[in-house]
């Protein structure tokens, strides 16, 4: 591979990530005759192939799997270099690259904002997701950082709390149980339900509960989205179960019900791979969002941990 050339490198990084030539070009504002000729150049230094074609799919071969894994390995090493010349200047510029579960994304923006403003020479890439999709991402090593709810217990992760996320029972604010205290979480059971997908974390701990309680509620609906969820609450459709974050915004619309067991005591972690070296980049955020997190809690009042505070949750509902 003496003859290889960076840009050569980046061209089929491209082209392999995405599967396509023309979106590679479309990517790197190349031509696709360019991008062909980039590939076949690297293809003849490699000495074999790299792609090939099953009807109108391209797929990388065993040699082009290697050698995109060490095209990443190689970038990986740039930008750390990079990013440490920056540091050495006094700056901090390059990338950060975050993936966070759905729910994540009612304040990790807020969290961001700031952060941008401190160090304008970052560009930040932002994945939302569900569980199954960030650890599909954290075995490829995709992103910098994940936030997430629940840590992965057969993956090798180095995890950091920073935040609660408590689940709550969900209801339209004019919900009959909306004014009862102390709910027997049996009565659930009576009521239509909205649920998540299967997948996602929030799903995983309401049926935990529910099992451990020997609990069958009906579920009338199935929903990828909290969104979705909360619409469909607001439509009369009937209750769900979710983090308190997504009540951050049109709370006017909602009842939180005290129901025996809840909240569901859960946390936000900043998880990434054990034996990863976290950027300069990541290393910046990762310290900027354990105090910022503290100060979100001062703004928003933002504690589930005791029967007095979610009280006063419900009577600000």
């Amino acid at each position: 591979m003496n003859q290889a050339t960076l840009h050569q490198l980046k061209v089929f990084e491209a082209a392999a990530r995405h599967g396509s030539f023309t979106r590679a070009a479309e990517e790197l504002f190349l031509t696709q005759p360019t991008v062909s000729m980039q590939i076949k150049q690297l293809t003849k230094s490699v000495g074999l192939p790299l792609f090939e074609q099953v009807g109108k799919r391209l797929y990388l071969t065993e040699a082009g799997r290697e050698l995109f894994a060490t095209c990443r390995q190689i970038f990986e090493t740039i930008a750390q270099f990079e990013m440490k010349v920056a540091d050495l200047k006094g700056l901090k510029q390059g990338q950060l690259r975050l993936a966070v579960i759905t729910t994540a994304k009612y304040f990790i923006p807020r969290l961001l904002g700031p952060f941008c403003q401190l160090y304008p020479g970052i560009d930040i890439s932002l994945q939302v997701t569900n569980h199954e999709r960030i650890l599909e991402r954290m075995v490829n090593n995709l992103d910098d950082l994940y936030v997430m709810s629940q840590v992965p217990e057969h993956l090798d992760v180095n995890c950091q709390p920073f935040l609660d996320n408590p689940l709550v029972v969900f209801a339209p604010a004019n919900h009959p149980l909306a004014k009862e205290k102390n709910i027997p979480i049996q009565r659930l059971s009576n009521e239509p339900f909205i649920m998540r997908e299967p997948g996602s974390g929030t799903r995983r701990a309401v049926q935990s509960l529910f099992d451990e309680h020997g609990l069958t509620v009906k579920v009338k609906l199935e929903l990828g989205s909290n969104e979705a969820i909360k619409q469909a609450i607001a439509g009369g459709l009937g209750i769900s179960i979710l983090s308190r974050h997504t009540l951050l915004t049109d709370a006017a619309e909602f009842s939180i019900l005290d129901v025996q067991q809840f909240p569901i005591q859960r946390t936000w972690y900043m998880v990434y791979p054990a034996g990863k070296q976290l950027s300069i980049v990541a290393r910046t955020y990762y310290e900027y969002l354990l105090d910022a997190a503290k100060k979100f809690v001062e703004q928003t009042g933002f504690s589930m941990h005791n029967r007095a505070e979610s009280d006063r949750l419900n009577a600000e509902v």
